[in-house]
């Protein structure tokens, strides 16, 4: 019913775009003109460095809300047609670790900088996306809605709020157009896997507006094959499938944005997804009928404008709603159905005195969760007040950027401040550096909801994280380094426990160090090669006094992640190959290393051609996992070898610019 719904939906506002489109292109405004500019053939991953402008992007930007952060923006376009989702684009970057728990449709979530998932803060178009467990699960944005991923790594406290111990990451959702353009994409692949999407955009009602339609499902069985009693020499191997990996899911996104008197702007957003997946359980509790439906409604509204020259103010209201019901579970441990809202509004004002740029942000939501089993429930409201100075000294080569959030999160009062500091000097080179502390308020299901055995506790206090960086940058027209290092402790982290005789609670016990070294990479030596790498070394340190754990590396960190991409060749005709490296991860705290997951080499590779224009036809072909290394998730439970897609991508822009001497991209 739904899909038929948004089919009809779909086809009424094309055709409302086409008629409008037709009608506005005989007197085409200067503004939108300047803006549908094409984008060029190749738009690289993008690192922020030191000394690049940043005055004309927008003021919820990650470069205007810290401009010294450790910032790096990947354009989603620029991997169009390619079989990847958001969590597979997201690891690609220094220090992020991608926690995978099967093919399509299967949770995904960050790990940062070894800060937990639920330490990870993720934002769609500003909207946050952490539930009521503090976890963020990827595996609901699908790449086809996105137009950019913003990642902020190290204390996100100060500018983006309680929860950002590690870092935080903005999914910036595609930008409606002004002049009639349609798309389509449909992907076919191993596992019996099929996704599409199809999307238009057109003027409407004085304004400029987008509908975008996706879905998919995988059947996601895959055999591999195990040693039964790995004791043993020479144990032949036994041939096994994995189940319980299957997933069907899809969604809708509509924007609509409208230019106002003296240079203002209000974008209104609606998004909704749904999904019904097979939950596999662990290695050592499998499941064999417990599937997971959720369903997920945002909405958002966002008023911006200048004031003269020197100032700016924007206004942002929010909702979200999320239907999670879990079926099939054992008998005292289903958890059931959940519901869990969170509504809010953030204004901010931003103006230039002399040599500071000074903003102020103030920040309020609510929250609310309720639990079927138990008829539990719990709600509270967050407040907060940030304020920040962008001071500028020796001709704007130093700045000095101190800020500060004051924040109330139900019964916990948080103070969040962070220094940072960026050099320019000259010639490309630069240097930045930050210092900062961030919390973390315990989730509403570790301090009220009973999940199964795992039972809550209010006395919980929040997590602690006191983070510094430093890095040297280099960039002209076709390269840009990045290099440095990372420093972070962690107190009062919370981890269950044993609680008698069958049961588990979470306590503050929890304390722990990492530091590290990131490097990252991009290159356009030539218009028809582009080629970007990262490297983190990350080293964790458990401070939990227990001597069983205490000076052992923290679980599911891996010390070392490389990733390498190559892309070669025109639009008409290019292939590309990515490297990701991974070493060892321990799966417990004790530190053991026959406990572990081992490191994994993925090899992908891929070829697009555009053999057809006006309408552009893209045919795409990708090989995940080319040499089939077999890996494990962090519960244990293998994940897809490799894997064969092919994706048919078509675009229609019936009326491009006259200058326009590429095609506009799907």
């Amino acid at each position: 019913m739904w899909r038929s719904l948004l089919a009809r939906a779909f086809m009424g506002l094309v055709l409302s775009f086409q008629a409008q489109a037709q009608a506005g292109q005989e007197t085409p405004a200067p503004e939108a003109e300047a803006s549908e500019t094409p984008l060029p053939e190749f738009v690289l991953p993008t690192v922020e460095v030191i000394g690049k402008d940043v005055s004309e992007a927008p003021v919820d930007a990650a470069r205007r809300r810290d401009p010294t952060g450790a910032i790096t923006v990947i354009d989603a376009r620029e991997r169009a047609g390619e079989a990847r989702d958001t969590a597979e684009l997201l690891g690609g970057s220094a220090s992020l670790v991608v926690q995978d728990s099967g093919g399509y449709g299967q949770s995904k979530s960050l790990v940062v900088r070894g800060a937990s998932s639920n330490g990870v803060l993720v934002f769609l178009d500003g909207i946050p996306l952490n539930g009521a467990g503090g976890v963020a699960d990827l595996s609901l944005i699908p790449v086809a809605l996105l137009e950019r991923m913003e990642i902020l790594r190290g204390a996100a406290g100060a500018r983006y709020g309680a929860g950002g111990l590690g870092g935080a990451v903005n999914l910036v959702t595609r930008a409606p157009s002004s002049r009639l353009l349609s798309s389509g994409e449909v992907t076919y692949g191993s596992f019996e896997t099929v996704m599409a999407h199809v999307a238009a955009s057109g003027a409407l009602l004085d304004g400029q507006a987008l509908v975008l339609l996706h879905g998919g499902r995988s059947q996601g069985d895959f055999s591999y094959r195990v040693d039964e009693l790995p004791a043993l020499d020479d144990n032949p191997l036994t041939q096994e499938v994995r189940t319980r990996n299957d997933a069907r899911g899809g969604g809708a996104l509509l924007k609509y944005r409208h230019g106002l008197d003296g240079g203002g702007r209000v974008d209104v957003l609606a998004e909704v997804s749904l999904e019904d997946r097979a939950l596999a359980g662990t290695v050592q509790n499998p499941t064999v009928s417990r599937r997971q439906d959720q369903t997920r409604l945002s909405l958002g509204a966002r008023w911006a404008r200048p004031f003269g020259d020197t100032g700016e103010g924007s206004a942002r209201g929010f909702f979200r709603r999320d239907w999670l019901d879990v079926t099939g579970g054992t008998t005292g441990v289903d958890s059931g159905a959940q519901r869990y809202t969170v509504g809010g509004v953030e204004v901010e004002g931003r103006a230039v005195w002399g040599p500071h740029a000074l903003a102020v942000t103030l920040a309020g939501s609510s929250e609310s969760v309720t639990q079927a089993v138990g008829a539990q429930a719990a709600s509270w409201w967050r407040a907060s007040v940030m304020a920040m100075d962008e001071l500028s000294l020796f001709s704007e080569r130093l700045k000095l950027v101190p800020s500060l959030r004051v924040e109330r999160v139900g019964r916990f009062s948080l103070l969040s401040p962070k220094l940072g500091a960026s050099v320019d000097l000259g010639h490309g080179f630069g240097v930045r550096a930050n210092a900062g502390q961030s919390h973390r308020a315990p989730s509403f299901l570790e301090l009220y909801i009973r999940q199964g055995l795992l039972l809550p506790n209010p006395e919980l206090k929040p997590e602690r994280a006191l983070s510094v960086d430093a890095a040297a940058l280099w960039r002209d027209d076709a390269w840009s380094v990045t290099a440095g290092g990372f420093a972070a402790v962690y107190e009062n982290l919370i981890a269950y426990e044993l609680y008698p005789p069958m049961l588990a609670k979470p306590y503050n016990f929890a304390a722990a160090r990492v530091w590290g070294a990131e490097v990252e990479l991009e290159a356009r030596p030539r218009a028809w090669l582009t080629a970007t790498s990262s490297y983190a070394w990350t080293r964790t340190q458990n401070r939990y006094g227990d001597p069983r754990y205490f000076g052992k590396e923290l679980p599911y960190r891996p010390r070392h992640k490389w990733v390498g991409r190559l892309r070669v060749g025109p639009g008409w005709l290019n292939g590309r190959a990515e490297v990701l490296v991974q070493s060892a991860q321990l799966i417990n705290r004790v530190g053991e290393a026959r406990l572990s997951l081992p490191s994994r080499t993925w090899v992908s590779v891929g070829a697009s051609s555009t053999f057809l224009h006006r309408p552009d036809l893209t045919v795409s072909f990708d090989v995940k996992n080319l040499l089939d290394a077999r890996t494990a998730d962090y519960t244990g439970m293998p994940l897809p070898g490799r894997a064969a897609y092919v994706t048919l991508a078509v675009a229609l822009d019936p009326s491009p610019p006259e200058d326009s001497h590429v095609a506009s991209p799907p």
